[in-house]
């Protein structure tokens, strides 16, 4: 599965931005640019590199490559509705965001992982694609053979109380959970700012 194999901590503080759900990146401890020359003063970011730079961000936290996050926002041009919102409601849509929203994963990088490996059931049907859109009413299931993993049922354990984004349900005990609708822009947690993507790939 093609996938992003190079240092995350370089990106994180590249990008100034904690792209992975690992807590060993959630906290950027050098705000500098990775480099031999240590901190140095940065350059002011032009236009382009402001832009690049919160392409970047949402590319690397979805964890999709160059080209699958060109073609999601053709697509979402296509569609009716604000383009930024339309794609970033497009890659909430991937299983593999699905799986690690719901819980059933500690990271996106392991939900993609479970996903391929065949763990999940998409209204009772295996699929091992993780990019694959989720539709609003799809039931996600562990598989019965998969139940017993212990990085499911670690992460699910996380979960305190109940479930709380509106867009999902989740079922702990049964290990299975409802993707309801598709998340409204301002139910997403993330603070990106999708229109300068727009503006990026306007030019």
């Amino acid at each position: 599965m093609a996938r992003f194999k190079g240092p995350r901590g370089k990106v994180c503080r590249r990008l100034d931005y904690p792209c992975f759900e690992s807590p060993k990146f959630s906290r950027i401890t050098k705000n500098y640019p990775p480099g031999e020359h240590g901190p140095t003063s940065r350059r002011r970011l032009s236009d382009y590199g402001i832009q690049m730079r919160e392409k970047q961000r949402i590319k690397y936290t979805y964890g999709v490559l160059e080209k699958q996050f060109s073609n999601y926002f053709k697509k979402a041009d296509l569609k009716e509705g604000i383009t930024g919102h339309v794609l970033l409601q497009m890659l909430e849509s991937r299983l593999d965001n699905v799986v690690y929203r719901m819980g059933f994963a500690p990271t996106r990088r392991a939900a993609r992982q479970l996903v391929t490996h065949g763990h999940f059931l998409v209204n009772n049907r295996k699929v091992n694609i993780p990019s694959f859109s989720v539709k609003e009413g799809s039931e996600i299931r562990v598989r019965d053979k998969s139940k017993r993993i212990p990085l499911i049922l670690d992460s699910v354990k996380r979960i305190k109380g109940d479930h709380t984004l509106p867009w999902m349900s989740i079922d702990k005990a049964k290990l299975v959970g409802e993707f309801i609708k598709i998340p409204e822009r301002s139910e997403l947690p993330e603070d990106f700012n999708e229109q300068l993507v727009v503006e990026l790939y306007s030019k």
